[in-house]
């Protein structure tokens, strides 16, 4: 019989262990390079009535989800890629919300669209299309509490085209710098260099322990300034009281306002939260009004997996008539109510 060489025998588990070896790295170097790029969103409908007043004449009460009857909301489809140091975010919109979100430029259909790079722990630079700093509130159904929008959400700007910079300056404290295309804060414009092209906006947000004080300056195109508040806190492990509070002037033209959002988790899968708001607009026309308006939204969110459900009753006071009455009429009435149910899918 034939003996076998011991260097020939450690020599092929040599070359057979470093073959799996390879092979097993490179299999987890391209999973992990898979799994760098993810892919999710959501998906909402709801239906809405208006209890006093006649559902054929739907009336708006925010930036989203004022039509009658059933209707739909938006796809969200959002795709991103992190790199050990740089990443990018490509957030897609369809649907009626989504063209109110772009201020139905339909032909774009982009939320967002940005890149950014991990200067080092505490600086990470952003360019390209960003969803606002300013606000309690955000685009994204699944990321508010209450489905319908506020007053004051609805005044300031969606989205920005710009540079920022975030600082990490400590484990409480956060900076963040921008540069900007102009936004029309009275307008709402998102963003775009179509306001006033070659005029730029700074923007600044210093936060504190989940706080945040926001700054827009538009004045190189006379467009004004906004200065919002944002916060909230734990009262106990089951309550949550979130804040917002901004004031925004466009040489002597502007809003303000406040809003308060309690919220009461019965369970890991209920919840029940309030959004108590005051909003006004003013003018420097001493003949005219200024319009103020006291909106109260009882909202409850139950979770299925998934998917959120979110019944809503909501009542909006004004200070003039600019709601339609049960009989039809438009203008002839200071208040409005109304009634949704809300089905949004993450994935």
């Amino acid at each position: 019989m034939k003996t076998i060489s011991t260097k020939i025998v450690k020599g092929l588990f040599t070359a057979a262990f470093a073959l799996v070896a390879t092979t097993t790295f490179a299999q987890e170097e391209e999973l992990e390079t898979k799994k760098a790029v993810s892919i999710g969103g959501t998906v909402d409908a709801y239906y809405r009535t208006q209890l006093s007043a006649p559902d054929t004449s739907p009336q708006a009460t925010g930036s989203f989800g004022n039509q009658t009857g059933f209707a739909l909301g938006m796809a969200n489809i959002i795709a991103s890629y992190e790199g050990a140091k740089t990443g990018a975010v490509a957030d897609l919109v369809f649907g009626p919300r989504g063209n109110e979100a772009i201020l139905n430029n339909a032909a774009v259909n982009v939320n967002q669209l940005y890149a950014y790079w991990n200067v080092c722990e505490s600086v990470t630079l952003t360019a390209g299309r960003f969803n606002t700093f300013l606000g309690y509130e955000v685009i994204s159904p699944a990321a508010n509490f209450n489905y319908s929008t506020s007053y004051l959400f609805n005044a300031g700007p969606f989205s920005h085209v710009g540079l920022k910079a975030d600082f990490a300056l400590s484990e409480d404290f956060s900076l963040m710098l921008a540069v900007m295309n102009v936004n029309d804060i009275d307008n709402n414009a998102t963003g775009n260099a179509t306001v006033v092209p070659g005029a730029y906006s700074l923007g600044a947000q210093l936060g504190y322990a989940g706080q945040f004080l926001n700054f827009i300056y538009d004045g190189e195109a006379n467009l004004g300034f906004e200065v919002d508040y944002t916060g909230g806190f734990d009262v106990s492990e089951d309550f949550f009281l979130g804040i917002n509070a901004a004031y925004a002037n466009n040489d002597g033209v502007g809003f303000y306002g406040a809003a308060l959002y309690p919220q009461f988790a019965t369970s890991d899968d209920l919840t029940i939260g309030l959004r108590g708001e005051f909003f006004g607009t003013y003018d420097d026309i001493d003949a005219t009004d200024d319009a103020t308006i006291f909106g109260l939204t009882l909202t409850g969110s139950y979770t299925i997996e998934n998917l959120m459900i979110k019944p809503e009753l909501r009542l909006d006071s004004a200070s003039n008539d600019i709601f339609t009455d049960n009989d039809g009429a438009l203008l002839s009435t200071k208040s409005l109510s109304t009634f949704a149910i809300a089905a949004i899918y993450s994935f």
